[in-house]
């Protein structure tokens, strides 16, 4: 059974730091992309990050000062995990994020384009 886990979520301050990470078991995405969307409540699901299999190219969310700066996207394929790395936190940064994989080679900023996705991990940023 192929599983994406989150974790790192929490309650941090404005102007703070939290690294989240997903752990994918039951099959390798050494090969495939990565990507980190976020949805807060009443909103969709939005496009955050995204990594290739390689990490030789990676993409963020097309928001002027959105992510920008703020957060990274990483990888380790030995250890079958990708990371988000999230800095001087916002409250309008606060959301369930959510770590998805996709097989194929469609739209990595579309989230129709990934195959497994884990259950989210909530982020709360305080003002």
């Amino acid at each position: 059974q192929v599983r994406l886990v989150e974790s790192g979520g929490g309650l941090v301050q404005a102007g703070g730091s939290l690294r989240l990470s997903c752990a994918a078991s039951g099959r390798t995405f050494s090969g495939n992309a990565m990507g980190w969307f976020r949805q807060a409540p009443g909103k969709e699901r939005e496009f955050v990050a995204a990594i290739s299999w390689s990490a030789d190219y990676i993409y963020y969310a097309d928001f002027a000062d959105f992510v920008k700066g703020r957060f990274t996207i990483s990888r380790d394929n030995a250890k079958n995990t990708v990371y988000l790395q999230m800095n001087r936190l916002k409250p309008e940064d606060t959301a369930g994020y959510y770590c998805a994989a996709r097989l194929g080679s469609r739209n990595v900023y579309d989230a129709r384009s990934y195959d497994y996705w884990g259950q989210g991990t909530q982020v709360t940023v305080s003002s």
